[in-house]
């Protein structure tokens, strides 16, 4: 395991929330955090609003495809931290488990999207501060 904290979002499908959520922390923490996202019932594809409500700020998630949760990634994880997909989620002692209450972007339009994106980023930043601090220089 690595020395940096790591951090799983997961939400059902993995197609709009917790990758928006990856995509934020990837973006404002950099390389001081581990990051990834899984879904308990992953979708086809990320949700196309995501994508553009992304693509807004300048964050491309278009290439990103949701993927199966798995224990290993749990077990892996400092931080779980849930959107909406319940008791699916594995516990093991020791981790850290946080539930983000979200509105679930599934069928709406980016209009719909942003304001659950920038929540999104504002919960993001919250972390940051806590597992991950800009060093001091």
């Amino acid at each position: 395991m690595s020395d940096k904290p790591s951090v799983l979002f997961v939400c059902v499908h993995n197609a709009g929330r917790s990758q928006m959520a990856a995509a934020w922390l990837a973006h404002l923490a950099g390389d001081r955090v581990e990051v990834r996202s899984a879904g308990s019932n992953p979708g086809d594809a990320v949700n196309p609003a995501a994508v553009a409500a992304m693509a807004e700020v300048g964050i491309d998630i278009s290439t990103e495809t949701p993927k199966i949760l798995t224990i290993d990634a749990v077990q892996e994880s400092d931080v779980c931290i849930t959107m909406g997909c319940g008791d699916t989620c594995p516990v093991f002692p020791g981790k850290r488990y946080l539930d983000w209450d979200l509105e679930d972007p599934a069928g709406q339009g980016v209009e719909a999207v942003r304001p659950i994106r920038d929540d999104i980023k504002t919960l993001v930043e919250g972390l940051i501060k806590e597992i991950a601090p800009e060093p001091a220089a």
